[in-house]
């Protein structure tokens, strides 16, 4: 299966993102290897390899602490607040 820079244009616009047709080219080729690399891991007979896993779960006491920073630096590069909430712009289609 070869990957195309039409592929990689399609999936930089569902990740939003931009690539002239040079730098499509660029990431078909790293595609092309990536999907090469799976090939080989395919291939391996990994039946007798064992899984470890660690049985440590790591917790942490939650701490409050006071936030040092006015409210005006904190919300200083937001485009738009609504009361006291940030509106972000929409990400879904």
């Amino acid at each position: 299966m070869a990957i195309t820079k039409d592929d990689v244009k399609y999936i930089a616009k569902l990740a939003k993102l931009r690539f002239n047709d040079e730098e499509a080219e660029a990431f078909a080729g790293e595609f092309e290897n990536i999907l090469e690399q799976f090939k080989t891991l395919d291939k391996l007979n990994l039946d007798d390899v064992e899984i470890e896993r660690p049985n440590v779960s790591v917790f942490r006491k939650d701490i409050q602490k006071k936030c040092e920073i006015k409210q005006e630096e904190l919300y200083q590069n937001v485009k738009v607040m609504r009361d006291t909430a940030i509106e972000v712009p929409k990400i879904i289609e």
